[in-house]
């Protein structure tokens, strides 16, 4: 079994040197004021152990770490109808690029990229109110956290609002192809309140442990997803999940994971279990750096690495 705390402190150790390093997303004013020097780290095993270290129970901005959550909601709700929206394939390119969408019709690359993640945010709209999506949302990851204190923080919701330029003009050209059906406003004020989400690393990890676990949520039993949903989930994730930087990542730390602007990230050791780092200064690829390098340092340590 392996020494969960002992491990935390060892992989914090092995980055200090480096924690405060990267650039904070600062074309998001509420982004921009947090402290780069922060760092996180949180296990949740499917056996029921868990451990953290650093700040892992100070909340952030979990940004695009929330696709996860809401690709999993838009295929309980569409199922398999969703793949003809939204393709499954790497981009190679940027996070919020737009290259892409003429060439195809609108259908984006995949959903984990903010093109694909404002698709899958209208299937989970469906005709309803942005408030109605957004709780719903909101309950889901207070669900799977198992923590009524999961948040959506508004100043960061704000600020994305007033700076989301890109993604206005992402939904807006993905409308005109007919693959956004629900007024674009909707779609922002739900997909931009989506990645305002605040969570802790312990919080998150056991938000991801039903990933690690075919679908199930070892603490409390329940199945949130089938055995081959969550398996293709991971593949998005190992794919996808860390957009023109995921190939490195694959090669490096050997998991699927999922990363946020915020400088979270995500990670699924399948079987094992569920990781949460945060650190805020990223990286050219708009990835954590240190938060990076700790899960390669979990990886070599504890051969979780899926190849």
């Amino acid at each position: 079994m392996t020494d969960l705390a002992g491990l935390v402190a060892a992989v914090r150790e092995d980055i200090a040197p480096q924690i405060g390093t990267g650039r904070v997303a600062d074309y998001i004013p509420a982004l921009a004021r947090v402290d780069p020097r922060h760092f996180g780290i949180a296990i949740a095993t499917c056996d029921g152990g868990t451990a953290a270290a650093g700040d892992a129970d100070l909340p952030f901005s979990i940004q695009s770490v929330s696709k996860v959550f809401t690709l999993t909601l838009a295929l309980g709700r569409v199922g398999d109808a969703l793949w003809r929206r939204v393709g499954r394939e790497p981009s190679g390119s940027p996070f919020n690029s737009i290259v892409q969408l003429e060439r195809e019709q609108g259908i984006p690359r995949n959903p984990l990229i903010n093109a694909g993640a404002l698709v899958v945010t209208d299937a989970i709209l469906a005709g309803r109110r942005p408030e109605i999506a957004i709780a719903e949302i909101l309950m889901y990851l207070r669900e799977l956290a198992d923590d009524p204190r999961v948040a959506v923080d508004r100043e960061v919701a704000q600020s994305e609002a007033e700076t989301g330029f890109r993604n206005a003009s992402l939904a807006n050209f993905i409308r005109s192809f007919g693959n956004i059906a629900n007024p674009v406003a909707s779609v922002l004020e739900t997909y931009f309140n989506q990645c305002a989400l605040a969570m802790t690393c312990r919080q998150l990890a056991h938000a991801g442990l039903f990933l690690a676990n075919g679908g199930i949520d070892p603490v409390g039993g329940q199945r949130v997803v089938g055995p081959d949903e969550a398996r293709r989930i991971n593949a998005i994730m190992m794919t996808c999940g860390h957009y023109d930087a995921s190939g490195d990542f694959a090669f490096r730390v050997g998991l699927p994971g999922k990363s946020g602007v915020g400088g979270g990230i995500l990670a699924v050791a399948p079987r094992r279990a569920s990781i949460a780092v945060w650190s805020p200064g990223l990286n050219a690829s708009g990835n954590s750096l240190v938060g990076a390098l700790a899960l390669e340092s979990l990886s070599r340590r504890t051969g979780w690495s899926v190849f």
